[in-house]
């Protein structure tokens, strides 16, 4: 895999997989890097000026099958990992400090076999509503893994897709509009106000074409609150936007169908909008070969993924190549900068 330096020069990482690696994410600071493969490890490594320390490298076994998908909860909760297989497993990896004679190390904290099928995709909620996991499997199932104050893992499983889903990504914690309009808040005469309670809303993308919206209603149970259709294939990925509390919700989708699409809501109310990014007017090298049909890309679209802003979007195509786009001021969506792996 390949890191960049602080020039913007990619510099090629070893890992020392054994076969493909299907995903790596670096922490919250950006000093270590977990990577995830198809030898079904999960390794991670102390990142030093775009390099990796290989002594300090582990492996961390577990999954007996691919591991498809690797994510960092928040530091908050220390260094936690969780993974994702084609073996049906959660596993949520937890490093511990080192301890008379022995030494720090990783270890497994929680195992989830809830699924009957392949995970796919694993999730860490914002941090603001505490240490929460959602998975989404082939068996069509999604699963809301919440980590209770007595120490224990609590978990919801509930049909999500027809066939199977294949991603899942959470809204920001942040009310939408809460930075120009302030939220109702529940108050008791001669009290504080109490504090605007944090969203729980995610996203999941399925094998039906279909994206879904899911909320958490009364603290009892997620309920399919919207259903996005414009795919005509497996939808691939789904990314929610990260948000500072504006008005404004941005979804971005991934699809076999070799359509990226960005659904937007201007209020909490109004409907959802989507509009497909054109790779035919992009102003980048063209990809070799006969150019795709407008709005579709050369190949399957595997990846969306949002700047820590929310205002760049990389998409990550079977070609090998990964775009980036920007809406400009006049709201059209621009491909401003392209790499090739």
């Amino acid at each position: 895999m390949v890191s960049s330096t602080s020039m913007g020069e990619p510099v090629p990482i070893e890992t020392s997989h054994e076969d493909m690696i299907h995903d790596a994410q670096l922490d919250y600071y950006g000093k270590r890097l977990a990577t995830c493969s198809s030898d079904r490890t999960v390794r991670v490594f102390d990142v030093v000026d775009g390099e990796t320390n290989k002594a300090a490298g582990q492996v961390l076994k577990g999954h007996t099958g691919p591991v498809w998908q690797v994510t960092w909860a928040h530091p908050k909760f220390g260094h936690v990992l969780a993974s994702c297989s084609y073996d049906g497993k959660v596993i949520i990896w937890k490093e511990q400090p080192a301890v008379g004679p022995a030494p720090a190390g990783w270890a497994k904290i929680k195992e989830h076999t809830l699924h009957k099928a392949s995970v796919n995709s694993v999730s860490w909620a914002p941090h603001e509503l505490g240490a929460i996991l959602a998975c989404a499997s082939s068996d069509g199932t999604i699963s809301v893994l919440t980590f209770k104050n007595d120490g224990q893992w609590g978990a919801d499983v509930f049909e999500g897709h027809a066939i199977g889903c294949n991603a899942v990504s959470w809204a920001p914690a942040v009310q939408p509009g809460s930075l120009i309009a302030p939220q109702p808040t529940a108050t008791i005469p001669g009290q504080v106000p109490a504090a605007p309670t944090g969203v729980k809303r995610f996203a999941s993308a399925g094998c039906d074409n279909l994206v879904k919206i899911w909320g958490f209603r009364d603290d009892t149970q997620w309920v399919e609150e919207e259903v996005l259709e414009g795919h005509t294939d497996w939808v691939r990925d789904v990314a929610w936007a990260p948000n500072i509390g504006l008005p404004r919700s941005y979804i971005a989708t991934a699809s076999q169908d070799k359509t990226v699409l960005i659904w937007t809501k201007d209020t909490p109310t109004s409907p959802w909008v989507k509009t497909a990014l054109d790779p035919s007017s992009a102003s980048v090298s063209p990809t070799s070969g006969a150019p795709a049909p407008a709005g579709k890309f050369p190949d399957v679209v595997w990846r969306v993924s949002w700047s820590l802003a929310g205002n760049i979007l990389a998409v990550s195509c079977g070609d090998g190549k990964v775009t980036l786009w920007k809406e400009n001021l006049k709201g059209v969506w621009e491909c401003v900068s392209d790499m090739t792996s």
